[in-house]
């Protein structure tokens, strides 16, 4: 052969080795040391070995678990095999000379045999196992909960841990147990029918039926495990939905009998066979069982005993059968989205309210959030904004001490946007190297006057801040925008910011990226990448990291999968820089007799909207909910710290416990975030679906639903919870709240205010203020209608429609103050040109049929108090005039509007 030949081949050969090496290292290594630098980058990288270690410890173990199952079974089988080689004809042993070597290793437990065999049964059904390793942990490291469901009397630990393990096991080990049993029959008969093919009548050997036997008793158990099961997966029925959750009469008294029956049937015909089989004997009771058994599964296949029962014994009387199961779905719904402990109380209305003068509306007009989220991002984007790729993707509620006064703020990120830029200016420098991250952040006073400049906390740049906050690490690498990656530091210099005409130029100093000092990690992350330029510029230092996975959502995700996370992490700001806090749930659809949450399940309750702002959960469908995590992401650093927000959670100790150091206590989060930490309003809007039916904790009155609510609507659509500062929970000091206006079904009236405490010591305090059944409050829709009813009002808003701008209407706010309830409605004015800056106008203020619109707040409240006055002395007036005292004995109201405009 040529040697060019050779040269050729073994070229060729080197390149196929290569491009398979390339193939293996892309598909399995790659993502393995890209992950495990990101995560030591972060300080979890012991964290992401151990995820990685459970998840191949624990399908090793099912897997030799059942390989030794189905190995040690075929050995001891192979101790009985042979039993019929001297017994046979010797004609029938040279028929099988072409099967003796097989039939030798068969017969000696040979391992070329029984390990293939035993490993090709045990990976199909240890494969599950290696996919649903999160729960085998949960089972193993769940604690228990500290309270018992109201009918077995078991810990809801089994319930959320061990049931969905147990049923996931049994059905495995069923599976297992019928294969072996198989294979065990075919081994024995197979063998029988090789070697005894004239002896048709021999028996097995007594040590094969025993182990037939004990194998045939393994399957009958693991059925009548699954039986048993069954009296669990009992509590989680839909039969009696709509009216309630889990198990009614019918399930409980007849149900439970027969999955009760059938099991004793079940156990008693199986072991009754396998006697018969030993000695012959006891056919007739096999026959009993199997007729009991018969008839018990025909009885639960079939709906018409059940129908029967329903209407002829349980409809009549429903609402007294079934009181204890509906006291039963009332306390675990409760519970299971943590709303036993909310406190009731009266709200009483105030005929004739002082508003100037009363010190409880004067301490709250600082903080009345007359801007909406919305229309903020408008006004900021286009005043704070400067440069086209400067963009303020969230705008976030808080509460900070400006000069020594509490105040409720509007503030939001200045955060990076590449896509923003010139497309001829987003080339790989700028997008990678120079154009790295956000700046800054901007900050209004929530209370804002009509027709008057913005009030400005933070702002511009360089930060610019009156009041005095100071943030010494403004740079924003991580947040809620779209990234890719970015190498920083780097030679050619990081823009930090513009001023003047240039670009001040900065370079990272944080600890978020993974370094890439070597030649190996540039490579392999131009490849993770896909981008050539990694690898090939010149432009890196030894001080040079690669940030990837910016957006703090992916991040997180990333890191803790387990938690679902809320649609709304916030900003906050500190003297050392800018934190986002992101809260996090665990959730479960396995709480017994609790009432599930999910947008089909709300709809039918007529609380479809709830879900235009719980579209985040999908789908999903849990009945147990837990705000059990906060976690703080450094907008400069990118570290990434959990927080245990509840103790009591019996899923995040488990998880506590699964990964020993990832969950710090509250305690040790620094004091100038945990002040800022707030209860969340996805969660409180998921509280108030349920409990706007399972607020009536009397069985009776909840059968009827005589009490049902949903929450407020106005004109726009439904009413948002959202955060005001007001002194509800206590009356001496100021409180930042979250308030959730709701209306009975079907009407437009305000029935109650739920209200939840976050500040502490009342953080996550529930009350309910009620108002009274037979008297009028008038609802946000019913208010909308009276604006727009409002003669002055509509012509002021005509007029504004024709100067060349188009009037919005902000977001509604129902303020409880001063024993009234208000209604605030801000009036924005934005241009009908291209530039559309909002500008606040009016704002307009009702109580109830009254509606007066001014420029500020204190105004209008001034005026409303003025003309409220005015009608009361014209009401007595006419009831004092001779002759009409009996005709006008009481004042009433007039009638509301019917709905919204």
């Amino acid at each position: 052969m040529p040697k060019w030949i050779r040269w050729l081949i073994v070229a060729l050969a080197a390149l196929l080795s290569l491009s398979v090496l390339y193939i293996v290292f892309y598909f399995i290594f790659l993502d393995f040391f890209v992950n495990l630098w990101w995560f030591d980058a972060k300080g979890y990288q012991w964290y992401y070995l151990m995820r990685l270690f459970y998840r191949y410890v624990i399908f090793s173990v099912i897997l030799l678990l059942f390989f030794l199952i189905f190995f040690l079974n075929f050995w001891i089988a192979s101790r009985y095999l042979g039993h019929w080689t001297e017994e046979c004809e010797p004609s029938q042993g040279e028929k099988l000379q072409k099967y003796q070597k097989l039939l030798h290793m068969i017969q000696t437990g040979s391992l070329r045999i029984y390990t293939p065999l035993s490993l090709l049964l045990a990976i199909p059904i240890a494969i599950p196992f290696y996919e649903q390793w999160q729960d085998g942990l949960l089972y193993l490291f769940g604690p228990n909960a500290g309270i018992e469901d109201p009918f077995y009397g078991k810990d809801i630990s089994y319930y959320l841990f061990s049931l969905p393990i147990y049923l996931f096991l049994q059905s495995r080990l069923f599976i297992a147990s019928v294969l072996l049993f198989l294979a065990l029959i075919f081994l024995y008969y197979f063998e029988r029918r090789l070697l005894c093919r004239g002896s048709e009548d021999a028996d097995l050997p007594k040590g094969a039926r025993i182990h037939l036997s004990i194998v045939a008793a393994v399957v009958i158990l693991t059925q009548a495990w699954g039986f048993y099961l069954q009296t669990d997966t009992l509590l989680y029925t839909e039969n009696n939905l709509p009216i309630f959750f889990g198990p009614g009469f019918i399930e409980i008294y007849i149900q439970l009998p027969l999955i009760i029956i059938t099991m004793i049937a079940f156990l008693g015909m199986g072991f009754t066979a396998i006697y018969y089989a030993h000695r012959r004997r006891g056919i007739r009771v096999l026959i009993v069982f199997a007729v009991i058994f018969v008839i018990g599964m025909a009885f639960r296949s079939t709906n018409l005993p059940y129908e029967s029962i329903d209407k002829f014994v349980v409809k009549p009387n429903e609402a007294e059968y079934q009181k204890p199961f509906i006291e039963n779905s009332i306390e675990a719904t409760l519970d299971a989205f943590k709303m036993v402990e909310v406190d009731t109380r009266d709200y009483d209305i105030a005929r004739n309210p002082q508003f100037i003068t009363d010190p409880d509306v004067q301490a709250t007009l600082h903080n009345v959030p007359v801007w909406d989220r919305e229309l903020l991002d408008d006004v900021y984007t286009q005043i704070q904004g400067f440069r086209p790729y400067y963009t303020f993707p969230n705008v976030d509620v808080g509460r900070y001490t400006v000069q020594g006064l509490y105040q409720q703020v509007n503030l939001a990120a200045r955060e990076l946007d590449i896509s923003q830029l010139p497309e001829s200016a987003r080339n790989w420098i700028n997008s990678h190297l120079q154009y790295t991250h956000g700046f800054g952040a901007v900050m209004t006073p929530a209370a804002q006057g009509g027709e008057e400049p913005m009030v400005w906390f933070i702002r511009d740049i360089p930060l610019e801040s009156v009041p005095g906050f100071d943030i010494k690490r403004p740079g924003i690498y991580y947040g809620l925008g779209k990234y890719t990656y970015v190498i920083a530091p780097n030679d050619i210099g990081e823009i930090d910011h513009p001023q003047d005409n240039i670009n001040i130029l900065t370079n990272y100093s944080g600890r978020g990226g993974v370094p890439i000092p070597s030649f190996w990690k540039k490579m392999l992350f131009a490849v993770y990448f896909k981008d050539r330029n990694i690898f090939f510029t010149t432009k890196t230092n030894d001080k040079s990291q690669i940030l990837f996975r910016q957006n703090i959502v992916e991040a997180i995700n990333t890191i803790t999968p387990f938690f679902l996370l809320d649609n709304d992490p916030y900003l906050v700001t500190t003297n050392e820089g800018l934190f986002w806090i992101q809260d996090a749930y665990t959730v479960s659809d396995l709480y017994p007799y609790a009432q599930r949450y999910s947008r089909k399940i709300i709809e039918k309750r007529e609380l479809g909207s709830i879900t235009s702002f719980n579209k985040e959960f999908g789908d999903l469908e849990f009945n147990y909910i837990r705000n059990s995590v906060k976690i703080i992401v450094d907008a400069y650093n990118g570290t990434i710290d959990y927080y245990i927000a509840d103790p009591l959670d019996p899923i995040v100790r488990a998880y506590q416990r699964i990964y020993p150091g990832l969950l710090k206590p509250l305690e040790e989060m620094p004091a100038p975030l945990r002040k800022h930490i707030r209860y969340p309003n996805q969660y409180f809007s998921v509280q108030m679906s349920i409990y706007a039916k399972y607020h009536q904790t009397n069985p009776y009155l909840f059968y009827q639903e005589e009490d049902n609510w949903e929450f407020a609507k106005t004109s726009y659509g439904i009413m948002k919870p959202y955060y005001l500062t007001l002194n509800l929970l206590n009356p001496d000091k100021q409180e930042f709240i979250l308030v959730s206006p709701m209306s009975p079904v079907g009407r437009d009236n305000l029935r109650a205010l739920a209200i939840v405490g976050c500040d502490p010591p009342n953080y996550g305090k529930v009350v309910i203020y009620s108002f009274p059944k037979g008297e009028q409050i008038y609802g946000p829709s019913q208010i909308s209608a009276l604006i727009n009813q409002d003669t002055f009002i509509a012509q002021e808003m005509t007029l504004w429609d024709q100067a060349g701008s188009e009037v919005r209407f902000g977001r509604m706010i129902v303020l409880p103050v001063g024993k009234s309830v208000l209604y605030i409605q801000p009036i924005y004015l934005r241009s009908a040109m291209r530039l559309k800056i909002p500008e606040l106008k009016r704002i307009i203020v009702s109580q109830g049929d009254m509606v007066v619109m001014a420029r500020s707040l204190e105004e209008a409240l001034r005026n409303l108090e003025e003309r409220l006055s005015e009608r009361s002395e014209r009401i007595r007036d006419r009831i004092n005039i001779p002759g009409l005292q009996q005709e006008l004995p009481a004042v009433e109201p007039p009638p509301p509007p019917e709905g919204g405009s």
